[in-house]
């Protein structure tokens, strides 16, 4: 059922399922716990109704909901049969499907079987993996869904961004709230940094003990559902040390944007005294891999692969590691800023994400290029900095990409971009417009 009170739109995501509407393949919305998943099937639920698709068309089942508890495959597809309409198309919506043991063998009969057009979200990647592939394979599309851009979380907090002309020509924006008070734009990045995108912080506002508990909430829940619950239900053994788990979660958060090697982790938290609970052996490199792959899997971390430039490969050597979102990390890690750079970075690649580009670490002789952002149309090349303003700064960020000999744009990201716009080419631009700019 529609809820009654108004969702916010995230139209990033729900012009994607739009494009796919009434095509054959499921589609897939995959992210981590509560970033916007339901609510995105609601939102794609209500623009069928105003589409003129009847209520009793669309059937809605969350499999985290008491009523669904002990749904099994064979239950879902009678329930689904008991609400068919004569000679009319089905919209069905399978929330958190991957609770339902054989869930697939369900999907791909009603696929088969009814005239519907399927919507399903799930919390973890094993969603897609061998079963998945194996029954709807080329028949599904799949809707990566991430926390709040800076643009929506301007948004989702009740804030309205108005431009005016300066005295010397040149524009000016800021954010004005409900109540007509005014506030720069910087403010609300520093609140962005502080309290990350997750949709429900803005239901509690910007107090930090709320949002804390909402957090603790959410990374209890993936801890718990996505990864500890998920591995019985897999039937394996491999993620049963929650002690473990929650050291590499720390140690990966606390090391966003730093070159990491798997097998070196279990090496610094015993050398670096982080596992205090009497164990006298390090985790083995295929122990610690396991348990980061279950944090991959379960959208908690994103892994980012080196690039050759020159070569034009994908390197096996050390890649980085970025957080889901930036209050998660201030949630487990507290509130600091001596690694803003690397928060920085965390930003701007998964904006990268949202904007639909494939990522890589560039990597060109001695040097290093933050990011390589490529699609299908375009290549553009990314640095990110605090400022721009410092000499020696500037050549250090401008040296890896004046190696670079093709054509594509090059872009330094900064909050402090300094008077000059452009260097050999290279385009400065603050980072805060360039989030809001597209």
């Amino acid at each position: 059922m529609i809820p009654t009170k108004e969702l916010k739109k995230r139209d990033l995501y729900l012009n994607k399922l739009i494009a796919f509407q009434d095509t054959e393949p499921v589609k897939v919305i995959t992210g981590i716990r509560r970033c916007g998943k339901s609510s995105l099937m609601k939102l794609m639920a209500a623009h069928l109704l105003e589409s003129g698709v009847s209520s009793e068309q669309i059937v809605e089942m969350n499999f985290e909901s008491y009523d669904f508890k002990d749904m099994t495959s064979n239950g879902i597809y009678e329930y689904i049969k008991l609400k068919l309409l004569p000679h009319k198309r089905m919209y069905l919506f399978f929330d958190e499907i991957q609770r339902v043991e054989a869930w697939e063998d369900a999907v791909n009969a009603l696929r088969v079987d009814i005239n519907c057009d399927i919507y399903i979200t799930g919390s973890n990647a094993f969603l897609l993996s061998s079963e998945y592939s194996t029954y709807l394979s080329g028949r599904s599309v799949e809707v990566k869904m991430l926390p709040l851009s800076f643009a929506e979380f301007i948004d989702f907090h009740g804030f309205e961004i108005r431009e005016s002309t300066s005295a010397l020509g040149g524009t000016h924006r800021r954010a004005y709230d409900l109540h007509g008070e005014s506030y720069e734009l910087k403010e609300l990045f520093e609140a962005y940094l502080r309290f990350g995108g997750m949709p429900g912080i803005a239901d509690v506002g910007l107090d930090q003990e709320k949002a804390l508990m909402l957090l603790d909430g959410i990374y209890s829940t993936v801890i718990v559902r996505d990864i500890l619950e998920r591995e019985k239900r897999r039937g394996r053994r491999q993620i049963t040390d929650a002690v473990l788990l929650r050291k590499i979660i720390l140690f990966l958060a606390d090391n966003i944007g730093s070159s990491i090697s798997v097998s070196s982790i279990g090496n610094t938290l015993v050398n670096e005294g982080l596992l205090d609970d009497g164990r006298k052996n390090k985790p083995s490199a295929h122990t610690v891999q396991a348990y980061v792959n279950a944090l991959l899997e379960a959208y908690f971390f994103y892994e980012i692969k080196r690039f050759d430039i020159k070569g034009k490969d994908y390197l096996r050597t050390l890649g980085k590691y970025y957080i889901v979102d930036i209050g998660l990390r201030n949630y487990l890690l507290g509130f600091r800023n001596r690694d803003s750079g690397h928060i920085l970075e965390n930003v701007v690649y998964f904006e990268l994400l949202r904007r639909g580009y494939d990522v890589a670490i560039g990597k060109l002789g001695d040097s290093e290029i933050d990011f390589i952002a490529s699609n299908a149309n375009e290549k553009i090349y990314f640095q990110v900095t605090e400022s721009m303003n410092s000499e020696a700064v500037r050549m250090r960020e401008l040296a890896p990409l004046q190696k670079i000999k093709d054509n594509y744009e090059k872009i330094i990201l900064s909050l402090d971009t300094g008077l000059e716009k452009e260097f050999d080419g290279i385009k400065s631009v603050n980072v805060i417009d360039w989030l809001l700019d597209y």
